[in-house]
């Protein structure tokens, strides 16, 4: 759920949200909508989880964010912040509504260089300074970090310094071509996949923390293993839809990242408005009333056929597809699949085999 499009106070030069220096602040009755819809699948599922991101949420501010929250029985809640604005009053928010925290930065100072304020000042301290409030106050924080460059030579110092941080889970992102991004440059596979390889030796060195592109590898590994299935299928078979609520009620399905843009084909991506139709009423009826979905179909089918790691990856993300391959969705691999999808397998791969012998 996205509470705000205001990504106060950072403005990341890798940024895919397109209205990230607005002030557009989800109403109160878009969070009650939801909630009718999300109250009775969380009471079959003590681990249903609503995740408020898509700008920094707690821009949104304490008593907002909590009359949003509000309405919500029985889930946990999630925020993916930057950390700039977390202090004191903020941590005891955090605690008493039990707040599962996630932070943004991308490593060390010298590897943070992308996050950067509005003012266009490094980002790294206020971030720092927020991270440390949190172990102050005893939160425990998940990161997420996207890597410009996956470079090998880099990679141990990478996962040291979120090993020393504290984080319990550290999920890596290839920096992707998506949203008003354009700037991604072309990594090397060959580089990529050494670059996960290394973060791989890294972690089996002190695996202190979930690394979470390791452990889906061997979830896949697990899953080949048991005979289980391991990639999600087209309309015949259940999928897993992740709407994403957007600040106005509008809900996207399967990419957050296509929140907030417009198409000649498909106008706004979304499916429906929780304004006017219920969240379990546009999930279940997703693939009838989302015009571009049975072409992002068309290109898993086409990913399946073509692809010797599509068990693994899946097909390549919509919102990859949709901006990698001017504005269609049946294009097959792209940029982010092969650094981030097909290179991880073949470097966590190769590290089993080099720790095998």
């Amino acid at each position: 759920m996205q509470p705000t499009t205001k990504c106060l106070p950072m403005d990341c030069t890798y940024c895919y949200l397109p209205f990230r220096k607005m002030d557009h602040l989800m109403p109160v009755t878009v969070a009650e909508a939801v909630a009718a819809s999300v109250n009775p699948w969380a009471a079959n599922d003590p681990a249903f989880e609503v995740v408020w991101h898509g700008g920094e949420p707690l821009a949104t501010g304490r008593e907002h964010l909590a009359a949003l929250m509000s309405p919500f029985k029985g889930v946990k809640h999630s925020v993916q912040t930057n950390a700039a604005l977390v202090d004191d009053a903020w941590c005891e928010f955090l605690l008493e509504h039990e707040v599962h925290v996630g932070v943004s930065v991308d490593g060390p100072e010298d590897m943070n260089t992308h996050r950067v304020t509005l003012a266009s000042h490094p980002g790294f301290r206020v971030t720092m300074r927020g991270i440390e409030r949190l172990r102050r106050h005893g939160i425990p924080f998940s990161a997420i970090a996207v890597v410009s460059d996956p470079a090998p030579e880099h990679a141990a110092r990478f996962y040291d310094f979120f090993a020393e941080l504290g984080a319990t889970t550290l999920g890596v992102n290839v920096e992707e071509e998506e949203g008003v991004n354009r700037g991604a440059k072309d990594s090397d596979p060959v580089r990529a996949t050494e670059f996960w390889a290394a973060l791989a030796d890294a972690w089996r060195a002190n695996p202190v923390v979930r690394l979470r592109e390791i452990q889906r590898v061997l979830n896949f590994a697990g899953a080949v293993l048991g005979s289980h299935d391991t990639a999600p299928t087209p309309t015949s078979a259940p999928w897993d839809p992740m709407p994403t609520i957007a600040y106005d009620g509008g809900v996207v399905m399967l990419s957050p990242e296509l929140a907030g843009f417009t198409d000649a084909r498909f106008g706004d991506f979304t499916t429906g408005n929780v304004l006017k139709d219920g969240l379990d009423v546009l999930v279940a009826e997703a693939e009838e009333r989302t015009s571009w979905i049975p072409e992002f179909w068309q290109g898993v089918d086409a990913c399946r056929a073509t692809c010797p790691a599509f068990a693994f990856c899946g097909g390549a993300h919509a919102a990859n597809r949709y901006f990698e391959h001017a504005g269609r969705f049946d294009g097959t691999r792209t940029r982010y699949c092969t650094t981030a999808k097909i290179a991880l397998l073949e470097g966590v791969t190769r590290h089993v085999r080099s720790h095998a012998r």
